[in-house]
């Protein structure tokens, strides 16, 4: 008796059940575009390069170790202008004051890659020959020739 009864309430639930189960595959939901679109560089500015120039002198004044002075020379190489003057300076005083020769040298050498033609390379380097006897630098080409 008690199994008849026990059999006869999970067939009343089974039939009341299934019409919900019928409802959730009928109408499924499919967006093609999602509802709202972010715009999370809408209030994004430009940075004119006399700002960038005074932002990265700053940073390089604050660098207080060679990983700081090594990120802020990869954050400074990465954007699509070449440096100037002042703020490769900066850098060069950062390399000296963390005591890292290698990251001064390797400085000019991306300044190499980074500037357009030869002459402009000529320039920087003729502009920032004071701080490079002052503080001791060698370029690359210097330390490594060719002929040799």
């Amino acid at each position: 008796m008690l199994s008849a009864t026990i059999r006869s309430t999970l067939r009343s639930r089974a039939i009341v059940q299934a019409p919900r189960l019928s409802v959730f595959r009928a109408a499924p939901i499919v967006r093609a575009m999602p509802q709202q679109v972010r715009a999370y560089s809408a209030d994004h500015h430009d940075e004119t390069f006399e700002e960038f120039t005074a932002r990265y002198e700053k940073e390089f004044e604050n660098a207080y170790d060679l990983f700081e002075v090594q990120r802020i020379l990869n954050n400074c190489f990465s954007y699509d202008l070449v440096p100037a003057p002042a703020v490769i300076e900066k850098a060069l005083q950062a390399c000296r004051r963390v005591n890292d020769y290698p990251t001064a040298v390797r400085t000019f050498e991306a300044l190499k890659h980074k500037v357009e033609n030869k002459e402009q390379y000529a320039a920087y380097l003729e502009e920032l020959k004071d701080i490079r006897k002052e503080l001791g630098i060698d370029l690359k080409e210097e330390l490594y020739a060719e002929g040799a």
